[in-house]
């Protein structure tokens, strides 16, 4: 085990709300995340604008300042995937939301713990809530995908401890 991982974050890629049009009428979407050296990637949608992926992909988190890239391409047979924009996740609202873990754990099912609102500083489209949810903490976000006409994508985090991992106790946000 990597002695500086703090732990996991899963990302449940969930779906993409009024995609670029890369391919005469529609796109072939999906998306590669990438945080540092890691790259992960979803399967490719045919032939739709608003693709439900509803994928899992997890990462192993050693700083969490490092910057967490959602791309979204048209994949292309015969030439380059054509880029359909960006997005970046921004964890640090929600690892505020984790340090106060322990205290939570009376909380009704549901109970919101943070809102989050679109700024300059993110790719929010919408609010975002920190959410206490079975146990947990998890927080739903609709992103506005960057560098094209226009996009969307919704996704969620959450964090799972690692036993033996360094954890988020002495991180600063």
């Amino acid at each position: 085990m990597d002695k500086n991982l703090l732990g996991l974050l899963r990302l449940r890629i969930k779906r993409g709300i009024n995609l670029a049009v890369r391919d005469y009428v529609t796109s072939d979407p999906y998306i590669i995340v990438t945080m540092g050296r890691h790259r992960l990637k979803t399967r490719v949608i045919k032939n739709n604008l608003n693709p439900e992926w509803n994928e899992e992909l997890t990462l192993s988190m050693t700083d969490i300042n490092e910057p967490i890239l959602l791309n979204v391409y048209d994949k292309d047979r015969f030439t380059r995937d054509d880029p359909m924009g960006d997005a970046v996740v921004d964890i640090k609202p929600y690892v505020e939301c984790l340090k106060l873990a322990p205290e939570l754990e009376k909380l009704p099912d549901g109970c919101a713990l943070k809102k989050v609102q679109p700024s300059r500083n993110n790719c929010l489209a919408t609010g975002s809530c920190c959410t206490w949810h079975e146990g947990k903490i998890i927080q739903d976000m609709r992103l506005k995908l960057r560098n094209v006409e226009c996009g969307e994508v919704v996704v969620q985090i959450e964090w799972i401890d690692v036993p033996g991992s360094k954890g988020l106790a002495n991180v600063q946000v």
